[in-house]
């Protein structure tokens, strides 16, 4: 007896591969702070005795490391038709030209040319950017501002998905 193939309807549905997949984290002399943050704590507890002093030093560099670690989990996503930016999630029809952003320009999008109704998913040590239009009616948003390492490809994503 040969063993039967599962039914369409009984498979589970294939979950769509992201076209881009990035996440913002955290740089590596950061972790360098959350140790000296660490032996901080744990310095500061050293005059009540051993214990405290171990004590205040796992919890502070815990508290560090958490922190840090929460701040560098931002991530960038284009996946089922969508730009999936941290909390948001934004059509692929809804936007318009996508654009790489040099450090310079990414700098000048940070600062005077922003628009305080844009959504702006920016970290300050990733020096690169993408600068994406919404063209969408009903969003009062003009445009989508993303730090990210590799901005050549999370644009050639974004119209691989429009595509």
């Amino acid at each position: 007896m040969q063993p039967s193939a599962p039914s369409p309807a009984s498979s589970p549905a294939p979950s769509a591969a992201p076209r881009f997949d990035e996440r913002l984290t955290a740089p590596r002399s950061w972790w360098v702070i959350v140790g000296l943050l660490g032996l901080s704590g744990g310095l500061i507890m050293f005059p009540l005795g051993t214990v405290p002093m171990l004590g205040g030093l796992i919890v502070a560099a815990v508290v560090a490391g958490v922190a840090v670690s929460s701040y560098g989990s931002a991530r960038i996503r284009v996946v089922s038709g969508s730009l999936v930016a941290g909390d948001a999630r934004i059509p692929v029809e809804a936007l318009g030209a996508a654009e790489t952003l040099d450090a310079e320009e990414a700098r000048a999008w940070r600062t005077y040319k922003a628009d305080p109704r844009a959504f702006m998913l920016m970290r300050s040590y990733v020096p690169k950017a993408v600068r994406v239009e919404v063209t969408d009616p009903a969003d009062p948003t003009p445009y989508v501002y993303l730090s990210s390492r590799e901005p050549e490809a999370l644009v050639a994503a974004l119209e691989a998905e429009r595509a």
